[in-house]
């Protein structure tokens, strides 16, 4: 049933494309430049397909989404040239965030999709920055949006079997039976944050003196370790005394 699915998909997409190009030859319709869309998008459904008839095929959703994504891209740059094809590229990467996103709703175990899908995501807003923003405003979005991207992670519940080994941490402990937060995204979270808010102060004219980064940067990494170190010491610290 899966390879005649399969079939009747790839057949239809055939068969659309050689119409398009006789219609084209023919002097009827320019319709040639829609072909490659039509067989991207033929190949993306056929994936999707896939995705969407098993729960164990969640690893589908990636590829139907790159391929949606580029029949997206030649079609906004074969239809709409000029400005359009500037920003077109944008629509990749929103399609492959989408198709990370897929795998992580379809599978709640895949929680590392969430990273993926946001750094898509955050790419597809630097593509769209227009040119006359570029630099320190690329720069700021960019960093914003990865920090954002782990702040998100931080909220997500995630079984103990599927959350990372913690240092010290021992299995079958009754705090550990149910779904939880991990709380290590907040550090990269935190030191992006800090990163994409120096960048972005800069891009505003508010921040000039750009000496001012290194030093600030390695202020905010030394605090973050330090606190990181005292909450992981304090941790295992309670732990031994309760045990």
């Amino acid at each position: 049933m899966k390879s005649a699915k399969t079939s009747i998909i790839a057949g239809v997409a055939l068969m659309a494309a050689g119409v398009l190009l006789l219609l084209d030859l023919l002097g009827v319709l320019d319709s040639a430049a829609l072909v490659w869309p039509l067989m991207f998008a033929a190949a993306g459904t056929t994936f999707l397909v896939l995705f969407f008839r098993r729960r164990d095929n969640w690893w589908a959703a990636i590829p139907g989404s790159v391929f949606w994504g580029l029949a997206a891209v030649i079609l906004i740059t074969q239809l709409w040239p000029g400005p359009a094809a500037y920003w077109a590229g944008a629509f990749l990467f929103l399609f492959m965030s989408a198709g990370f996103a897929a795998v992580y709703v379809r599978e709640p175990a895949n929680w590392w999709a969430v990273i993926p899908s946001g750094v898509m995501l955050t790419l597809s807003f630097v593509v769209a920055v227009p040119p006359d923003w570029q630099g320190m405003t690329v720069a700021a979005v960019l960093f914003l949006g990865l920090a954002a991207t782990f702040a998100v992670l931080s909220l997500i519940p995630v079984r103990p079997e599927h959350r990372p080994a913690q240092p010290g941490s021992v299995p079958g402990q009754p705090g550990d039976a149910g779904p939880a937060r991990m709380k290590w995204p907040l550090i990269p979270a935190a030191v992006l944050a800090v990163m994409g808010l120096i960048f972005g102060l800069q891009a505003t004219a508010l921040l000039t003196a750009s000496e001012f980064f290194v030093p600030v940067l390695l202020v905010i990494a030394g605090v973050a370790l330090l606190v990181y170190a005292y909450r992981h010491r304090a941790g295992g610290h309670h732990k031994v005394h309760g045990a």
